[in-house]
């Protein structure tokens, strides 16, 4: 039985503050476009499943997203100075990547079932380039348990030096672009089907993500890449 997971009481006013500030700097050193907002089903549950490049990915889209997301960080970073200090006053859930985390994955279930909306990238981490790794299977876990609506998310722009660039007076492009919420498919009832599945969903998803890419993003989803309708 899940105890239930909730996020810390002080990001009731954290969070608002964070936003201003982070999007104040963003376009400050920038510009942010955000295309497909009408996708996004606001006031319940869904996974935004997005591509992850850098840093610069988590802030952008937690920022710029048309409600509060949940969010989950690498615990690694939360060792780090300033980047840890606004994980924790964000509430974001640590993961230890590479790692099956069985408490992770019910934390997010449990906001899930609470009405919580949770950003996931399913790479498991940056791929530090823009061409998309393959997700993992753990991700596919996660999306047949919690049985909500997936919305695919495409970043671009969001490079490891859009901080340098903007200091330099570049004024770099970042958009987040907003697909339809996915239709996955039925969870198969067999073990050992259930678990083929995973990677099969999480490779779905991704290829949704893809479709919403230019192409040089699109990395092992190139050939399997869903564009929108």
């Amino acid at each position: 039985m899940s105890s239930g997971y909730r996020s810390p009481a002080y990001t009731f006013f954290t969070r608002p503050l964070l936003r201003a500030a982070v999007g104040a700097i963003f376009r400050i050193l920038g510009s942010v476009r955000v295309v497909g907002r009408e996708n996004v089903p606001l006031g319940q549950a869904y996974i935004a499943a997005v591509n992850h490049v850098s840093i610069i990915d988590p802030p952008a889209a937690l920022v710029f997203w048309p409600e509060t997301l949940e969010a989950i960080g690498a615990i690694d970073v939360f060792d780090k100075p300033v980047q840890g200090q606004l994980l924790r006053m964000y509430g974001t859930i640590p993961v230890h990547r590479g790692e099956y985390d069985r408490a992770l994955i019910e934390k997010i279930l449990d906001l899930l079932r609470a009405g919580r909306p949770v950003m996931i990238a399913p790479e498991g981490g940056r791929s530090h380039v823009a061409a998309m790794r393959r997700a993992k299977p753990g991700v596919g876990f996660i999306l047949q348990k919690a049985d909500v609506p997936v919305v695919p998310v495409g970043l671009v722009g969001t490079s490891q030096d859009f901080i340098e660039r903007g200091l330099r007076g570049q004024r770099p492009k970042i958009e987040i672009r907003i697909g339809k919420p996915i239709k996955l498919p039925p969870v198969p009832e067999d073990p050992a089907a259930r678990r083929i599945a995973r990677q099969q969903v999480a490779d779905l998803v991704m290829s949704h993500v893809a479709g919403l890419l230019p192409e040089e993003y699109r990395g092992v989803y190139a050939e399997s890449a869903i564009t929108p309708s």
